[in-house]
């Protein structure tokens, strides 16, 4: 929420390099096209993120918890009254397993984030239902979660038939994602961490899969998700794995370095030797 916020604030109020209608636009398709990837590099690029010690992020966050608390706290319960505590709600932002339900209304966010939906029916035509639903509520260019199961293999084919494209999630095993990359999903979601708490390579299971869908000239790309650390990502990328959903944390470790932070310095130092402190290239 924080970064979606941030976005907003800064590059369609503050700088006003998207219009309030470009980003709408861009949000409903998806980023679809040239300039749909324009404005989501800028969103991802160009924004502040949550968690990097900027203040001013940081508050987005606080002023819409308070909110939220401050509304909560109008409705007590059935309780109210009846004891010292009895009837307050208190306001939490643990979804635990709701966040699957969620996923279902969620469209692209101004964060970046492309949108996947997630599928909740356990029955393949259930599924289908729910990734025509999906589609039908938040665009062509939204990709319904489907789970690797039997039946999900089932509704993957028949989604696929009907030109819905998907990503298959829950994947744990190599053979899981080969079944549903020849059922006809465009993105298979191996989950790295929970892989290697089961006391398994995570990845080098996502490696495999690679691999795999290479071998046999499957048109499916490897999403790997759920990282624990920077190293895991760098591993992924440079075995040639394109796709990958982590935490902004995570990113930035790919990047957060002493030595990069002294080189920069020292080439603001000097700079600012030449024409003088604060200055930049704008300024002359």
């Amino acid at each position: 929420m924080a970064g979606s916020l941030a976005a907003i604030k800064k590059l369609v109020f503050d700088e006003r390099r998207i219009t309030p209608a470009e980003l709408a636009d861009a949000l409903e398709t998806d980023f679809a096209g040239e300039k749909g990837e324009q404005i989501r590099q800028m969103l991802v690029n160009d924004a502040p993120k949550y968690g990097n010690d900027d203040d001013s992020v940081d508050q987005l966050v606080v002023d819409a918890y308070q909110s939220y608390i401050d509304e909560i706290a109008k409705y007590p319960n059935t309780r109210h009254g009846r004891g010292p505590i009895g009837g307050i709600r208190y306001a939490s932002t643990s979804s635990i397993s709701a966040n699957v339900g969620q996923g279902m209304g969620t469209m692209a966010t101004p964060d970046g984030r492309h949108a996947h939906a997630q599928i909740v029916a356990r029955d393949a035509e259930g599924m289908v239902a729910d990734g025509r639903r999906i589609v039908a509520e938040l665009g062509a260019h939204t990709f319904p979660k489907v789970p690797s199961v039997p039946e999900g293999f089932k509704a993957i084919r028949m989604l696929a038939a009907e030109g819905i494209r998907t990503t298959a999630t829950a994947i744990y095993t190599p053979m899981q994602a080969f079944l549903a990359a020849k059922a006809g999903a465009s993105y298979a979601a191996p989950y790295i961490n929970r892989i290697d708490n089961m006391g398994y390579d995570g990845v080098g299971v996502a490696m495999e899969i690679h691999d795999i869908f290479r071998a046999n000239d499957l048109p499916c790309e490897v999403l790997a998700a759920s990282f624990k650390n920077s190293q895991q990502v760098l591993e992924i990328a440079r075995y040639g794995v394109g796709a990958v959903t982590a935490a902004s944390s995570v990113i930035e470790g790919l990047v957060k370095n002493a030595a990069i932070d002294a080189a920069v310095d020292a080439f603001t130092a000097d700079f600012e030797g030449l024409v003088g402190a604060g200055k930049t290239m704008a300024d002359l």
